[in-house]
């Protein structure tokens, strides 16, 4: 019986020992090669056109109206505004609407999709609707967890794997030009496998205005790839916290490399020490351009929320980037509040692609008798407007924290106003946002 079996043995050993030399030359040849030469066949292209004849199922979003267009079509054809009592419903709705989907808390949440992209984290009763639909979700689980995952999932260890064991290899050089240029090319290469183990499409413009050297770029804050999108395009210097575990191995590789700045938890509050560090970093021109996500959270790739105002108080030049998503094929955004890294990580691996813009704006620099933050707020309506992503004044560290008194103070003012018959022109002195407001002197002083 024994001799039966060993032939078959055999013949089963021959067929996983062929099925894995092709798996991994198709591997090398059609991923790891042209993450090194930063070339592609344009097949995840082909693959993201095909995808987008499946998304059919439209979805019909309201139109936002802001408080003083309501007020103004109420009041229409009358003389002098006046108070009347019915108003008091309306702002009764409005403040109920308001705690229903409000301006800022829906900026945490999962943006809403136009058509179904046959994902169930996206909405889970869209598979019901037809069997034609159930059928084509079920394909695409197979697809998504059968075929997709196990391979980006080796590619997110390949890419990795190669960022620490490289990294510290070069860290043994003497620093040097041949050290920089090992550097660039090991971290674009491992970057651009990570970005291949998403099915990442990315299309980058402008590119005269990437940062340069001794300067620091800044860029809206979607997700914890963000980095990896925009180093793959670029080398930067990254600032950050020190960390443990896997992530304190990365980091700990990545500086005997580049001189990247990692900061220690007790240091992190420390505002003059942070300040110095990158005054030092810009001030030589032979380092890396600093990337920062002044925001300080992960914002759903929908708006721009109040840019912190440390890293504009440097004196250095600031290259602003926009980055910009498309939901349709995958959920980009890290809503921390609710998932791990490691839960996140499975969503983006085992969406159907993860495919952005990136726009590289023109240098700016601070202008004669503006302050930090009035610059901060110009970069960030800058980014706003290339996007196409809505610029609110808003801190997002409301995502975790309450609303100050200035808001809660600016919106009882604004009420009144209107409730006593203000006019249009004082009205328009202040920037609304779908029913919110902020004045920007009262917000630039918190910021």
């Amino acid at each position: 019986m024994e001799s039966y079996l060993f032939p078959f043995d055999s013949l089963i050993c021959m067929l996983l020992g062929i099925s894995f030399t092709v798996g991994f030359t198709l591997l090398l040849v059609f991923i790891i090669v042209p993450a090194i030469f930063g070339v592609s066949f344009g097949i995840r292209r082909l693959y993201m056109k095909s995808l987008i004849k499946l998304f059919e199922v439209r979805i019909i979003a309201k139109e936002p109206v802001s408080l003083e267009q309501e007020i103004h079509e109420m009041r229409r054809g009358g003389a002098e505004p006046e108070f009347d009592m019915s108003d008091i419903f309306y702002f009764c709705r409005r403040g109920v609407e308001s705690i229903v989907d409000d301006e800022v808390t829906k900026r945490f949440t999962a943006e809403e999709l136009e058509s179904w992209n046959l994902l169930t984290r996206s909405n889970y009763n869209f598979h019901h609707i037809s069997t034609r639909l159930t059928a084509l979700w079920g394909v695409g689980v197979l697809i998504r967890y059968g075929f997709l995952l196990p391979l980006r999932v080796t590619l997110a260890f390949t890419g990795v794997g190669l960022l620490v064991v490289l990294t510290s290899v070069v860290g043994l050089f003497p620093n040097g030009r041949m050290k920089n240029y090992l550097s660039d090319k090991v971290h674009l290469m491992c970057y651009r496998i990570c970005v291949r183990s998403l099915t990442a499409i990315i299309t980058y413009h402008d590119s005269e205005n990437k940062p340069k050297n001794g300067g620091i770029c800044v860029a809206n804050h979607t997700s914890p790839i963000d980095v990896i999108i925009l180093a793959s395009d670029g080398c930067y210097a990254m600032v950050g916290q020190v960390h443990g575990g896997l992530m304190g191995v990365i980091q700990r590789a990545m500086v005997k490399a580049c001189p990247h700045i990692w900061f220690e938890r007790s240091e992190v509050k420390d505002r003059h020490l942070v300040a110095k560090r990158l005054s030092d970093h810009v001030a030589d021109t032979s380092k890396l351009p600093i990337l920062i996500f002044p925001e300080g959270t992960c914002i759903n790739n929908t708006s721009v929320m109040m840019f912190k105002k440390g890293s504009f108080e440097i004196g250095s030049t600031v290259y602003p980037v926009a980055i910009k998503y498309d939901p349709r094929f995958g959920d980009a955004f890290w809503n921390s509040s609710k998932f791990g890294m490691v839960n996140y990580l499975l969503h983006m691996m085992s969406s159907w692609a993860i495919v952005c813009s990136v726009w590289y704006l023109p240098p700016m620099n601070r202008m004669e008798g503006e302050d930090a933050v009035q610059f901060a707020n110009r970069v960030k309506a800058a980014i706003a407007r290339k996007g196409g992503l809505a610029d609110l004044l808003w801190d997002g560290g409301l995502k975790r924290g309450k609303v100050k008194e200035v808001f809660k103070e600016e919106q009882q003012k604004l009420y009144s106003k209107v409730l006593v018959g203000s006019s249009e022109d004082r009205i328009s002195q202040v920037h609304h946002h779908g029913g919110f407001v902020s004045v920007e002197e009262e917000t630039s002083g918190e910021a």
